[in-house]
């Protein structure tokens, strides 16, 4: 089907659009869910490979609800990358149109969102605005899930399962599209959400999936030798990648590995880098060097590999860095990324070449497969169709026997189903308090009745054991003063609802207001926010953490409830040394220093201080409903944003000055901002800083 033939069908405007980007004819699945209804506002769930056409298929959704029919379109992803890539596709494709990005505060309306035609959110984001009353919903027309497989990941699809329940009940009239990988039973979601099912093995760019051994890659009907020289297969088939002028993605099961495997490889792919790929690659090299005040030894391992056209990708990085290393693949001078699953999922960061060199990992049980459904996924970022015709996916057998046995269990293997997540009780825990909170549900009854309507009540025929769960919760919720009963009604309290909205753990709540009341140093405040589910997991115990705990023993039963006690897996000195790590840092103490003394990265680390700002946010929000003085939390907040000691808590206002540049201001003689006014100060701080920084900070010395 030519795009010009859905001419009357579509709004002219997404043919313009869709025109000026060069695509002339529909993809099988665009036309099957053409086919199907979606131009007539049937609900749709879309099953294909990447790079299938997913995308366009939501866009004649979004554009049909925005233009054709006046309303709004809500488009949600799991993952923050994936909704602000598809903020900035839909912003370039309609740029008259008002699109808006929500991802962020979780303690906001964000009312501005109700001016917006299409809004972009992350999951939690969402169902963070519907806790907080989000007004607009009835003047949406369409609503976008994308990655629905998501549902069976234990992390991310309880809280994705229930907003789509939430929505499926408050917009009734809505159309629902979902966008899944080949998944086994996307069928069942299709019935679950009341949508036609369009499945598709369509994909632009042939992939060839092989099994490698030794020198040579054996695929369905043929081998072929791989180029180069190496006699081992992962360097050989970085060899053979490099021969072609082509790019890899190798993904490993741990950050060690990913990080241990980009060693091994920047020589090989140092020997065949251009003057103009050093050049660009030198500039990624600094960037990354200098994501930090003060490079670790992980930015600086990462920036000599950078230097060689080869990174490694993992959790453990900043985002600046993350980001670099993305651009400077996708701009064709990094020539290897060895990552872990982060690159697996969502973004469009495609190669020419895919190794899923790691098939095993630990996991609840110990070491186990990774699934055929993940490999799939993986094996998704093979193939680019701007620059190739055909993409390669590949394992490495250790032996001739296992070449059978992989092609088994993820070449020619049935897609595995995904199943509830549902079942777990801080997820249910959370969610039940926000039903009562939000007198969305207000009698157990009806709780119970919701969760027949979930994926789960839809796979599972017997709730039993999810009544049991529920009855738990409601009593746990009551004893901890969140909600009330009158009758078989619920309500909840005011500190319940204000928790709700906080989007904290109800658990993690009743820890910070047991302990809220009683005395608290700096790190005792610190152990009570790390001693949160919202912190886990924690750092490396460290023996100074271990003996100074025992100073703080009484925060065991301040911080924990009985039931932790008795746990044989409740480690508190666990939390603290979490504690101790953040202590350190608003101590001044340099991020190369913590991360080698608490076993972390980077990233982790700036993700532990991003939690801690919100979880002592939480803290002073509930502390006014106590009526608990809480401005030794609000400093402590300041201190851990910045990382700095108290005295420098006045400097930090001014725009241009963090933690490094107050320290140097202050050991100057500039120890408050009212000093700026002093004469000379002027000369001193264009010395420390140079002209232009020096210019923006004494421009603010009359505020000060």
């Amino acid at each position: 089907m030519e795009v010009t033939d859905l001419k009357g069908s579509v709004p002219n405007e997404l043919i313009e659009s869709v025109n000026e980007r060069g695509i002339k004819r529909l993809t099988p699945p665009q036309e099957l869910a053409v086919a199907n209804g979606l131009l007539q506002g049937q609900n749709i769930v879309v099953a294909s490979p990447t790079a299938s056409g997913k995308t366009l298929i939501a866009e004649m959704a979004i554009i049909r609800s925005v233009i054709g029919k006046g309303k709004k379109a809500l488009y949600v992803a799991p993952m923050r990358a994936l909704v602000s890539e598809k903020y900035e596709e839909f912003k370039s494709a309609y740029p008259y149109l008002k699109v808006a990005m929500s991802i962020g505060d979780l303690d906001s309306l964000d009312p501005w969102l109700a001016k917006y035609d299409i809004v972009l959110a992350s999951t939690e984001k969402f169902d963070s605005l519907i806790r907080h009353g989000v007004d607009w919903l009835g003047s949406v027309g369409c609503i976008i899930f994308d990655e629905i497989h998501m549902l069976g990941e234990q992390g991310r699809g309880p809280t994705l399962e229930i907003l789509i329940t939430k929505l499926k009940r408050i917009c009734k009239d809505t159309q629902l599209l979902a966008l899944s990988a080949t998944i086994g039973n996307a069928d069942d979601i299709a019935k679950w959400l009341d949508a036609k099912l369009v499945e598709s093995e369509y994909r632009p760019i042939k992939l060839e999936k092989g099994i490698v051994l030794g020198e040579k890659a054996y695929y369905q009907d043929y081998e072929d030798e791989l180029k180069g020289g190496s006699k081992m297969p992962e360097p050989r088939i970085v060899e053979d990648v490099l021969a072609r002028n082509k790019q890899i993605i190798i993904f490993y099961s741990t950050k060690k590995n990913a990080e241990s495997g980009a060693e091994k490889l920047q020589k090989i792919v140092a020997a065949h880098l251009s003057a103009e790929h050093k050049e660009k690659l030198s500039q990624s090299s600094a960037k990354v060097l200098g994501a930090l005040s003060k490079p670790t030894a992980q930015c600086e391992k990462l920036s000599k590999q950078i230097l060689n056209g080869v990174a490694f990708h993992h959790s453990g990085l900043v985002n600046d860095q993350r980001h670099e290393v993305e651009e400077s693949f996708k701009n064709n001078a990094i020539k290897v990324i060895c990552s872990t699953s982060t690159l697996g999922l969502g973004v469009n960061m495609p190669a020419h070449t895919v190794l899923v060199r790691d098939l095993n990992r630990y996991g609840d049980t110990g070491m186990e497969r990774i699934s055929a459904n993940e490999v799939a996924q993986l094996f998704g970022r093979a193939g680019r169709p701007k620059y190739d015709t055909e993409g390669r996916a590949l394992l490495i057998a250790k032996d001739r026997s296992e070449i059978m046995d992989l092609y088994r269990k993820y070449i020619d293997a049935e897609m595995e189903p995904i199943d509830s997540c549902l079942g777990v009780l801080p997820v249910l825990r959370t969610h039940v308090l926000a039903f009562i909170a939000t007198d969305f549900l207000k009698s157990e009854e009806s709780i119970t009745n919701f969760f027949s309507e979930t994926f789960y009540g839809y796979q599972f025929s017997s709730l039993r054991e999810i009544k049991v769960n529920i009855n738990q919760i409601l009593d746990e919720l009551r004893a901890w003063g969140f909600i009330e009963k009158k009758g078989s009604i619920y309500s909840a309290t005011k500190i319940g609802a204000r928790v709700s909205e906080l989007y904290i753990d109800p658990m993690s709540a009743k820890k910070i207001i047991t302990m809220l009341g009683k005395e608290r140093d700096d790190i005792a405040s610190l152990f009570m926010i790390c001693n949160t589910i919202e912190m886990k997991p924690h750092v490396k115990v460290t023996e100074e953490a271990e003996e100074k705990f025992v100073y703080y023993n009484t925060l065991l039963s301040a911080g924990a409830d009985s039931d932790e006690i008795e746990d044989f897996y409740y480690a508190p000195e666990k939390p603290f040394s979490s504690a101790m790590m953040i202590n350190e840092w608003i101590s001044e103490k340099g991020e190369p220093e913590l991360v080698k003394k608490y076993g972390t990265t980077p990233g982790a680390l700036f993700t532990k201080i991003t939690n801690a700002d919100w979880l002592l946010y939480a803290a002073m929000e509930i502390g006014k409903i106590m009526h608990v003085p809480t401005l030794d939390l609000l400093e402590l907040r300041v201190r851990a944003r910045y990382g700095i000691k108290k005295e420098l808590l006045d400097l930090v206002q001014l725009e241009q000055v963090g933690r490094v540049r107050a320290r140097i201001m202050f050991n100057n003689g500039v120890k408050r901002r009212v000093d700026l006014r002093k004469e000379g100060i002027g000369s001193t701080i264009e010395r420390l800083f140079g002209t232009e920084v020096a210019k923006k900070i004494m421009e603010q010395s009359r505020f000060g």
